[in-house]
């Protein structure tokens, strides 16, 4: 009588174990892409989300932040915390936060007129070709470079 043998070898289990590896590895790669373009979608909200502050700031001091006082505190918002500070401080808006790069790696920009009737913001952007970049502000544009060198910046002007 012979004793039958039920399972697999090591040598079987070694390669099921190699080809789950390969094909997760190629998979985890491929979703790489996929990240980099949420996160500039994500960048594209944050500027939509800021310029409602910024307009709901405007209409309460009738200037943008950063062109003069409207509160304590929010003089010289020419940079992104500075902004942040002037749209959450004592201007009793009802923001409490202003939204940073996702990544954390490159802050968002943000330039006003010296009159207080126009700004800028503007975000780096991961992707290269992304089809937004085609429609922004190029140059620079009340000190802050909207070039699209060395990396590309998304800037919108209002």
């Amino acid at each position: 009588m012979t004793a039958s043998k039920k399972g697999f070898t090591l040598i079987e289990i070694l390669v099921v174990i190699s080809i789950v590896g390969l094909l997760s590895s190629v998979f985890l790669v491929g979703l790489a892409g996929f990240r980099s373009r949420g996160r500039d979608a994500r960048r594209l909200a944050d500027i939509k989300s800021v310029q409602q502050g910024v307009e709901i700031y405007y209409t309460r001091c009738g200037r943008y932040p950063g062109a003069a006082d409207c509160d304590a505190g929010t003089a010289g918002a020419k940079t992104w915390s500075a902004l942040s500070t002037a749209l959450t401080g004592t201007s009793g808006l009802g923001i409490t936060k202003v939204p940073t790069d996702p990544l954390g790696t490159n802050d968002y920009r943000y330039g006003v007129s010296g009159d207080g009737q126009s700004y800028i913001i503007g975000a780096v952007l991961e992707n290269v070709g992304d089809r937004s970049l085609d429609d922004d502000v190029d140059g620079t544009v009340f000190g802050i470079d909207c070039s699209d060198t060395p990396n590309p910046v998304y800037c919108v002007q209002f």
